[in-house]
């Protein structure tokens, strides 16, 4: 029952409907305690050849009446506590969600997305059950079965009562067992299915690539052995469950026997009436359904303390990328200055860049290139602080990074990565996303200086076409220009570009590159790049190598000196040369 005082913030919160909730429940369970006792007048009537056309319409009609008032107040406390539930549920929800968006890429570095995703669907559903279902059958089990055994103690016969009751302290440790049990394999089999659902949202993802590798057969025995394991731990969680009914069953057959047993023997004595053992066997089924709930109420708590736990402790989750209670609410502008002395990525013992210096004034451009894994996108990547933990400073318009609120920092940085991912949308809401009051002419300059404009006018709907998840109707060319073009349409500050024209030949990229100079006069560019003449024209180039500078300086410099830079350039316009000859 830990699972209620967990979730005590929530129902503090919800009191009012709650409160009324659980009243209108305890009224209920003491309307059910009337039929029997109704029933039992009315067969002591019959035997004693008393009764009456006026007595019986009476009692019919207050049995209607009962149930009439019992048909509505169930309306009203489902509302109150299920719609509670409702809003816990969606509550969770956003806080998850929220929590997810301020998490920083180390963090989904070390989560599966399925197993984050079957934390906002199965996990909170398990946890709305216990805020609904669960309330409803603590507060019945036990009302009904308070006010029924009251009834049956008070007005018909206490020693009966208690010889009706020996049996359950052993219904009450049984299922306290099994509620411990169930516990344990309900999380196992929430890991297990997370599990699935990563495999699920992998390979659909992934599906190309399985397809080209010709993998599908494998794939389908991976996904095959996970849904067995799920089905398994699953089914191990239905032993225990199914423990509860057969046992209760039992204790519910114990107490009837001894019920009509000692009962009988008190008519036959004249301690009791016949109607009044009627009424107590009528009221003995009605404590049917609080034992059954309390069953069931063990079930659906171990499920929702299970989930429970693994909310909490993905929303305990660091938050490692927070900015200072004193951040500066302004935008920032001006230079841009790395004084980095080493930066290793979480959990890693070497470092990944080393001795990073230098300045870039406002509205100049950054080229940098170097090795595959040499650092290049690193180095952008602790400019929009998606990564923190270095030894040094990174500077803009004179501050510290830290010095700034997130959301103003990346107000002013338009972001082009490498793996370019379009939502499930129209081209237009794509290029708008971080603009969605952007005019149709705005959107469609935009797209003209990352020249797709001519593309997007050949598809059918246009600027209307929906595209789908991640982009799969688009080449990958096409895909790298809607990013550029929605990074363009920010007019931001900053514009990084990184690795972000691989997809597109020479001479698109030569256009594109010039008309981002002519757009973005007097701001900032940073250019990471393969294909030197991507950067050729910036004002500053850094040559990376195992994430230190080997080189720097114009492109006129750098073909001044002997060094990879130089050769690397020569042997791509060689290439060039040969690709256009052939």
């Amino acid at each position: 029952m830990k699972v209620f005082l967990d979730l005590m913030w929530f129902f503090k919160q919800e009191k009012r409907a709650y409160l009324v909730g659980i009243g209108v429940l305890l009224l209920v369970a003491f309307l059910q305690t009337i039929p029997p006792k109704i029933i039992g007048l009315v067969v002591d009537l019959i035997k004693n050849n008393s009764i009456t056309s006026t007595s019986l319409l009476k009692y019919i009609g207050i049995l209607l009446l009962v149930g009439f008032s019992m048909y509505i107040l169930r309306y009203y406390w489902r509302i109150m506590i299920f719609g509670s539930a409702v809003k816990l549920s969606r509550l969770l929800r956003d806080m998850l969600y929220e929590h997810f968006t301020k998490m920083s890429q180390a963090f989904y570095q070390k989560k599966r997305i399925g197993d984050l995703m079957a934390h906002a669907t199965n996990d909170i559903s398990a946890v709305q059950q216990t805020a609904g279902s669960g309330i409803l059958t603590l507060v019945d089990s036990l009302a009904t079965g308070g006010f029924v055994i009251i009834a049956m103690a008070f007005t018909i016969s206490w020693k009966l009562t208690l010889i009706a009751l020996i049996p359950m302290p052993f219904m009450a440790i049984l299922t306290s067992w099994y509620g411990t049990l169930l516990h344990k394999r309900f999380h196992h089999a929430q890991e297990a299915f997370s599990s699935l659902n990563d495999k699920t949202q992998e390979s659909i993802t992934g599906i190309k690539v399985i397809k080209t590798f010709g993998q599908e057969k494998e794939d389908i025995e991976d996904f095959q052995q996970l849904s067995k394991d799920v089905v398994e731990k699953n089914i191990s969680v239905a032993k225990i469950d199914s423990l509860f009914d057969p046992t209760i069953s039992i204790i519910v057959g114990i107490s009837f026997f001894l019920s009509v047993t000692f009962g009988a023997k008190e008519v036959i004595e004249g301690d009791l009436t016949l109607g009044q053992l009627v009424s107590f066997t009528s009221y003995l089924g009605l404590l049917i359904w609080p034992m059954l709930a309390f069953g069931w109420l063990f079930n659906i708590v171990e499920r929702g303390r299970a989930s429970y736990d693994r909310i909490t402790n993905l929303l305990s989750e660091k938050i490692d990328i927070s900015e200072a209670k004193d951040a500066l609410d302004k935008v920032p502008s001006g230079d841009i200055e790395y004084a980095l002395q080493s930066f290793r990525y979480p959990n890693e013992v070497e470092p990944v860049l080393k001795d990073i210096y230098f300045s870039l004034k406002r509205g100049e451009t950054l080229g940098i290139v170097g090795k595959t894994g040499s650092g290049k996108t690193t180095l952008l990547k602790l400019l929009i602080r998606e990564f923190e933990g270095y030894n040094g400073n990174i500077c803009f318009g004179g501050e510290p990074l830290q010095h700034y609120k997130m959301d103003s920092l990346r107000k002013v940085i338009g972001y082009v990565p490498q793996d370019h991912f379009l939502f499930s949308s129209s081209i237009k809401e794509n290029i708008s996303f971080a603009n969605p009051n952007a005019s149709k002419e705005e959107i469609e300059e935009a797209a003209k200086t990352a020249h797709i404009h001519k593309d997007i006018l050949q598809f059918t709907e246009g600027y209307d076409t929906v595209v789908g998840e991640r982009g799969v109707s688009l080449s990958g060319g096409q895909k790298q220009r809607i990013s550029i073009a929605r990074a363009i349409l920010m007019d931001a500050e900053v514009l990084i570009l990184d690795d972000s024209l691989s997809a597109v030949d020479a001479q698109t990229e030569e256009k594109i590159l010039k008309a981002l100079k002519e757009n973005r006069e007097e701001k900032t560019t940073l250019i990471t790049a393969h294909r030197l003449s991507a950067i050729q024209h910036a004002n500053l180039i850094l040559v990376l190598e195992e994430g230190r500078i080997i080189q720097r300086g114009t492109h006129t410099e750098l073909m001044d000196h002997d060094g990879w830079y130089k050769d690397m350039y020569l042997r791509q316009q060689l290439e060039e040369l040969v690709e256009h000859g052939g």
